[in-house]
């Protein structure tokens, strides 16, 4: 019998830490863990007895790639909770701090952390002497993101302004033209970046997976609102969530693995908004990816890679229509607690978000669920490396190892916010 190890101590060029162990005995896998080490952060205890409204502070800290994600989540599970609806431009603004990230975290991640496989460097650093115009705008993209963060939320990294019902303040009308000017111009490296990631050659993979996204009223590509839906025919609300979504907890991981009840895993993130919302991107972002040879929707997850070209283009087009419509009010309205439950489902760069709130009539949080991209991508990210390794199981060993660094890559993991809970078996004599 021969038996082969492969064995991936520590992944490089993604968020967190986690291990890959490979088992394959006479050409077929006997073992196959995607082992998430990073310590659970227990992130819905350290709520319980807080008040309200220190909740979206505190889980932005949750992670400093996605701070906006998890407080504008928070934030609208706990309008929800007591029943809070914001205005029109609380919406606006809150949309385009959405985007801030969505741009940052996109560009971050094509070229930091994806593009070097494909190019054949170690990293992006290596990259410079031969590509430095591509690193350059690699940097002009993700300062914009950046800058639109600070304008709107008060800082880069975990924003202040944003709060229940409204903003505490909004940018200056010369900030607001300013960044007008600029995302104008970005156009150009935006569409430079589908180009880019449309001619890197892809694995050629496919398996017949699951796509679950957010789905938002016409005319209006999913951020921050909407249905949930999947390919294979889900449609549900937000407070409907654990109803259709469960989770499991397997002794190799310390994230639990997202399922859907009578079914099995599904993939959240860029490709499933696209391969589910195409129609309603922003129209120079189909033209984009119509004019590079992209026909979504891909049942291949390494097509992640330009689909997430494809929403900075979008995100793009769409801030500068919002930017041009702001009037610059902050809301900020007075709040009596009352109590209550909530959900709130936002679409985060790497996908679907989940926050759940169950209130007293003090204002303190009683129980807390909350769910991130990576928790629900874990055990798929499992099932298609069952699928692909047999497909280049007669690569070299470095090979094998690198093309399964690359797959799980393509789904840009954050490992920290995955591992959310912990199962503890208790025994007593």
């Amino acid at each position: 019998m021969k038996e082969k190890k492969i064995k991936v101590d520590y992944m490089a060029r993604v968020e967190g830490e986690a291990a890959l162990n490979i088992t394959v005995s006479n050409g077929k896998i006997e073992n196959l863990k995607l082992n998430i080490f990073e310590p659970a952060r227990f992130f819905e205890s350290f709520l319980i007895g807080r008040k309200f409204d220190e909740i979206p502070e505190l889980v932005a800290r949750i992670c400093g790639i996605c701070p906006v994600s998890h407080m504008l989540t928070a934030i609208q599970a706990l309008e929800d909770a007591m029943e809070i609806v914001p205005s029109g431009e609380t919406m606006r603004l809150r949309k385009l701090l959405a985007l801030s990230q969505w741009i940052q975290s996109h560009t971050l991640h094509t070229y930091m952390l994806a593009i070097p496989d494909y190019f054949g460097y170690e990293s992006v650093l290596s990259m410079i002497p031969e590509h430095r115009e591509l690193v350059e705008q690699a940097l002009r993209l993700k300062r914009l993101g950046n800058d639109l963060t600070v304008a709107i939320g008060g800082r880069e990294v975990h924003p202040v302004t944003p709060v229940i019902g409204g903003f505490t303040h909004v940018p200056p009308r010369d900030v607001v033209k300013d960044l007008l000017k600029r995302f104008r111009e970005a156009r150009k490296d935006a569409q430079n970046m589908v180009e880019i990631t449309t001619q890197i050659k892809l694995p050629d993979f496919t398996r017949d997976i699951e796509y679950l996204a957010l789905t938002s009223p016409p005319q209006e590509y999913p951020v921050i609102s909407g249905m949930l839906a999947s390919n294979k025919g889900l449609k549900f609300k937000k407070e409907d969530y654990r109803k259709h979504i469960h989770e499991v907890h397997v002794p190799h991981s310390n994230a639990l693995h997202s399922y859907v009840i009578g079914r099995s895993s599904f993939m959240v993130g860029p490709l499933a908004r696209v391969n589910l919302n195409y129609s309603l991107l922003a129209g120079e972002a189909r033209r984009a990816a119509e004019n590079n040879g992209l026909k979504f929707p891909y049942m291949n997850p390494f097509y992640s890679i330009p689909a997430r070209a494809v929403e900075v283009l979008h995100s793009i087009e769409t801030c500068i229509d919002l930017l041009e419509d702001l009037k610059l009010k902050a809301d900020q309205p007075s709040i009596t607690p009352k109590e209550g439950t909530g959900a709130g489902v936002g679409e985060a760069p790497r996908g679907l978000l989940y926050h759940w709130y169950k209130i007293n009539n003090k204002g303190e949080i009683v129980e807390a669920d909350i769910v991130s991209p990576t928790a629900h991508n874990a055990f798929n990210i499992e099932k298609d490396l069952e699928e692909y390794l047999p497909q280049i199981i007669s690569l070299p060993e470095e090979e094998m190892q690198l093309r399964c660094e690359m797959l799980v890559r393509a789904y840009d993991p954050c490992f920290s916010c995955s591992a959310h809970f912990l199962k503890i078996n208790k025994r007593e004599s």
